[in-house]
């Protein structure tokens, strides 16, 4: 046990002792990368919650009321695409977040800012870090290199029923998963609307080393594509499965069972996983590289057929397929390593 202890306190101390040689970079780099995934972990939502109830029960308590007021009264705005804040997702802790992976986007070809899109984006992993450094701030220059699109990035709707966070969240554009809100933002022009298509079901399946997205069933998003005429956009993220570790739990093992189970009541699957250290919030510092890759042109369709959906759903694997293979020997991934589609 002794020897168990000590591996495991000298790795935690080696891993930090990484994050301060660099120098006031590398310890701001350290503390961008924890801030942001416990913000992943829903911390700062709890925290949110927290402060909102203490401030009811203290001397802020008129302040706080009529907070809740407004509440209210707003309601409705996730639903309706949010309100985003340039100045939020320009914020200096973005650069460092961004730093501490590194995190860095490729854009394949230009994308007309007049037009809307549907971005879909793979694969998931543990927290989507790859998701939110690129498309929630400005630390990648999503702006400079698709200049005139605002993006809009899913995530479930039980985050905006939190006071404070619910605000936070939308600032970086942030949107609920509801038909409703999907029809609002791509009613709008130069919409870039960014849906992880695996999901939480993805989630549980990063393997590090191992490519595999949950898609074959999942068309959801190209049936939204078809409603709006707006082209689907195939994005792969290439380290997201190596950020964190994770236990492989056999398919009918009793963790995975409550995994599913958890999973269809709340939503997402509660995971269990590691990183530097052991700790479960501070990732491996592995390079998350996002590659956008070439619109695939689809039709307005009020009401698609499934043998459409299917059509194009069909195209889009084979995008996503051919994104993949072109870029990942440049992202340090071994040229005989497959996609997996599931």
């Amino acid at each position: 046990m002794g020897g168990v202890g000590g591996s495991f306190g000298g790795r935690i101390s080696g891993d930090f002792g990484e994050i301060l040689s660099g120098g006031l970079g590398g310890f701001w780099g350290g503390f961008g990368g924890i801030l942001l995934t416990i913000d992943h972990l829903s911390m700062t939502g709890q925290l949110c919650t927290v402060l909102f109830v203490l401030a009811l029960r203290g001397p802020l308590w008129l302040p706080a009321l009529l907070y809740g007021l407004w509440l209210l009264a707003d309601r409705d705005t996730p639903r309706r695409g949010g309100r985003p804040c340039a100045w939020v997702r320009a914020w200096p802790v973005w650069n460092h977040f961004r730093d501490y992976f590194p995190i860095s986007l490729i854009r394949t070809v230009p994308l007309d800012p007049g037009r809307n899109y549907v971005f879909g984006f793979h694969p998931h992993g543990v927290l989507a870090s790859g998701a939110f450094g690129n498309f929630c701030t400005e630390a990648t220059g999503f702006g400079r290199l698709f200049p005139g699109l605002r993006p809009r990035l899913l995530t479930l709707p039980c985050w905006f029923r939190l006071p404070l966070f619910r605000d936070y969240a939308m600032a970086g554009g942030l949107c609920p998963v509801s038909r409703r809100c999907l029809d609002a933002v791509l009613a709008r022009r130069s919409q870039a609307l960014l849906i992880v298509v695996g999901g939480a079901a993805e989630a549980l399946e990063g393997t590090p080393g191992r490519h595999r997205v949950t898609l074959r069933q999942r068309r959801g998003f190209v049936r939204l594509a078809l409603r709006h005429g707006a082209p689907l956009v195939p994005v792969y993220v290439f380290g997201e499965q190596d950020a964190f570790r994770a236990p492989a739990l056999a398919e009918g093992s009793l963790l995975r069972r409550l995994q599913r189970g958890l999973k269809r009541i709340l939503g997402f699957a509660p995971c269990i996983f590691w990183g530097r250290g052991g700790l479960p919030f501070l990732p491996f510092r592995v390079p998350l590289t996002v590659v956008v890759g070439t619109p695939l042109e689809v039709p307005r369709v009020p009401r698609p057929s499934p043998e459409l959906v299917a059509h194009y759903h069909e195209l889009y694997v084979q995008r996503l397929q051919e994104l993949f293979e072109r870029h990942k020997v440049a992202c340090g991934v071994p040229p005989e390593t497959p996609l997996i589609i599931a």
